[in-house]
This record gives structure tokens, sequence and C-alpha cells, in this order.
């Protein structure tokens, strides 16, 4: 894939290689190709792999692992060697660099030094332009009831998003029990989010996009497991790995989360980048945010990531206030989708994606707009919808200002 460093690690300890591999798997932009515990046999690999990357721990045997750098420097130059050691001994780093590695770092490895050599051995075989490989990101959508829209957005979202041919998109629906994204996209999935957690160390890029079900826009769907019995096989853990190698797939990945909030949805909104909460405006849900906002503070980091969103704006004239509703909750609202019943209702009953069946609706310029606002560094304001009509002017004019 284009958007990872595809990596490939030989280290004949157990536990050193075990702590990195762990460093590894929580990375943006890094794919773990192949690991192996024997210096000669790592040559190999990295001929039938072929890696971007070779990391090499050489405390093992310094003087066979340091030939092993030599190796793979004449024999597979397009490799890039990164050197791990416990020693920071100058001789040992010259040794190292003159026999052809482009990087090292003292173990214990830190998190920051990682990434900076990971950066440069990027900038060097990449560039910095266009062709940099770049991180995913995580978006996790969140209700705050049942009913009030969420994996109606995830999917016309998805879609959305992956209407670019710079993106590839992947939708990921949580809901293990009553999870509907397949039928949204009327589609019937050969393998569920069950196979793939309980295949996931032996997946690679290619066997992860036979696992998933490619809608006609483009985005990728995992649905949730087929029966019920299935999902207590699925494991924090699991989970985890699987959003760990998605990540690595995918330059936009969408979590569609249950109402539960209950281990699986934790690790999704840990591992997210934007969180999108989605309300309505009535009492119940405002309640409901009150409460999430609180517990959600209590995770290091995961308030800053929260984005409200509003649909089924302008529903009735007895709707709460956009106002009244960022007082009580306490936080700006990010963005507001119209309400337009009949229009979500046939696109769900058909299975076709408001792109596709009704392009020029409201609802849906509205959700193209809020992909484009969740994946760009300038902040956009939503069109205000609570007002009634107003909310439609308002809308085609923020679109027509774009194009310009």
């Amino acid at each position: 894939m284009s958007n990872v460093l595809r990596l490939a690690i030989v280290d004949p300890n157990d536990g050193t290689r075990d702590s990195l591999k762990n460093m590894l798997l929580g990375m943006d932009m890094v794919w773990l190709e192949a690991e192996c515990s024997r210096y000669e046999f790592f040559s190999d690999v990295v001929a039938q792999t072929h890696p971007d990357i070779g990391l090499v721990a050489i405390d093992a045997n310094p003087a066979k692992a340091l030939q092993l750098v030599a190796s793979i420097n004449e024999n597979s130059p397009e490799c890039a060697v990164l050197v791990v050691s416990s020693s920071n001994d100058g001789n040992q780093i010259l040794q190292a660099m003159r026999a052809g590695a482009k990087e090292f770092l003292t173990l214990p490895l830190r998190i920051d030094d990682l990434m900076a050599a990971l950066g440069r051995i990027s900038d060097r075989r990449f560039g910095r332009g266009e062709n940099k490989p770049r991180g995913s990101q995580i978006i996790a959508i969140a209700g705050v009831a049942g009913g009030v829209g969420t994996t109606s957005i995830a999917v016309n979202l998805g879609c959305a998003l992956a209407r670019k041919p710079t993106n590839s998109v992947g939708l990921v629906d949580l809901d293990l029990c009553l999870g509907d994204a397949d039928v949204q996209l009327d589609t019937i999935p050969d393998y569920t989010l069950v196979d793939v957690a309980q295949n996931v160390t032996r997946l690679d890029f290619t066997l992860l996009k036979r696992s998933l079900t490619k809608h006609s826009s483009g985005l990728f769907l995992l649905p949730r497991p087929v029966q019920l019995e299935d999902v207590s096989l699925i494991t924090p853990d699991d989970m985890r790995r699987v959003v760990g190698l998605l990540k690595a797939s995918f330059s936009h990945l969408l979590l569609d989360l249950s109402k539960a909030y209950n281990a699986i949805d934790m690790i999704a909104v840990e591992m997210a980048s934007t969180i999108l909460l989605v309300t309505q405006l009535d009492l119940p849900c405002l309640r409901n945010i009150v409460r999430l906002m609180a517990s959600l503070k209590e995770m290091d980091g995961v308030s800053d990531k929260i984005r409200v969103v509003v649909n089924r704006a302008g529903l009735e004239n007895g709707q709460i206030t956009i106002k009244k509703a960022q007082e009580t909750i306490g936080r700006e609202i990010f963005w507001q989708l119209p309400n337009d019943y009949r229009t979500m209702i046939e696109v769900r009953n058909n299975g076709v994606p408001l792109i596709e069946q009704a392009p020029k609706a409201a609802i849906t310029q509205s959700i193209i707009a809020l992909a484009d606002a969740i994946t760009s560094d300038e902040k956009v304001a939503s069109p205000d919808f609570s007002s009634g009509r107003g909310g439609l002017g308002r809308l085609f004019g923020f679109l027509s200002s774009k194009s310009e």
C-alpha cells in the first residue's frame, strides 16, 4: 500500500523482538510484513517480502548481525536497514553505518526516536511531496441513543470520502449484535469481523482486501458477525490488532460503534483520531450527551477528539434550539445535518448510498461537506438547519462559495 512503510524485523531474542513488535503494531504508517528469529535466514526473508525497512537487532551476535547488514545492503539495496542495540558504543555504531545501516537506535527504544528515524527513512525513500506515505485517519461514529442515525451517517460518510480517488476508505460495523451497515449497502459479505479477528496474525494486505466487501462507491466494508454466538469470539485485544491492520491499509477508517459502549467500543474510541458524537435536539439525547461527555472525559485525550454532530436538524418546531443545546452540553455543535426523512428512508430501503441515489439532495451535500470538513486542516462552519427552510439556502450558499 502507498500509505505505509512495510517493515521486516530480525532478533534472536524473543523478549526484545516482542517488545519491538508491540511498539510497531501501535504506530501509523508502519506495517509489520515479516519477523525472523535467525540472522542466517533474514536475507531470504527480505528477498521474498521486499520490505521498505529491515530492522536488525544486533545484540545477540553483533559480528554476525553486522555481516547480515552488509549482505542486505548489497543484495537488497531498496531495503533501508535500521539497526537497534542496547549498546551506544561509538565504534559499534560506526561499524553498523559502514556496513550499510541507514539509522542506529539504542534500546530501549523511545517512540519519538523511532518515529524520527522512520520519518528520515521515509523522506529518503519517498521524498517530501505528495508521494510520501501518510498516516490513517480513524473516525469513530458514536450515537447518544438508538435511532439517531449513526449507521446511516457512517455509511454515507464513508461513500462520500471514497468518492475521491486519492482516498482508500474502510468501514467496520461494531454493532456486533444488530448492525445493519451491510443492509444499507445492499451487500452479502463473504467474511465478517469475527473472521478477520481470528486470523489477523496471518493476514497480509492482499488477504485483507479479499476479506472485505467492496461497494461500487469504492468503500470497503467489514460487517458484524452473522451469528449472535460469534460475538463473544471477538476480544478487545483482537479488536486492537484489527484496527492496527486496517489503519495501515486505508487512508480513512470509519468505526461505527454500538450503543453499548462496551470494551470493543472503547478500543475504537481510544484509537480514533476523530470521534463524531451523533445526537438529535431532544431532551433524552442531550441528557445522554452530558453523561457520555462526563465519562469520556476520564479517558486521556478523548475529550479533545469529540465533534458533536446534530442529525435531523429542523425536524420540527418543538426542537430544542442549537444555542440551548450548546449551553447544555458545554461545547459547540460541530455539524448539523438537515432532516430529510423521505430521502433517507428511500436510500435505506433500496440499499443505495445517498451519493448514488440522491446526489443533489440537501442531506447528501451536507454529508459531502462534513466529509471535507473532518479531513481538512481548515475550520469550516456548519450551515444552521435548526431554524427551518433558511438552512437550505445557507447550505447551498456555503457550497457555492467553496467551489469558487
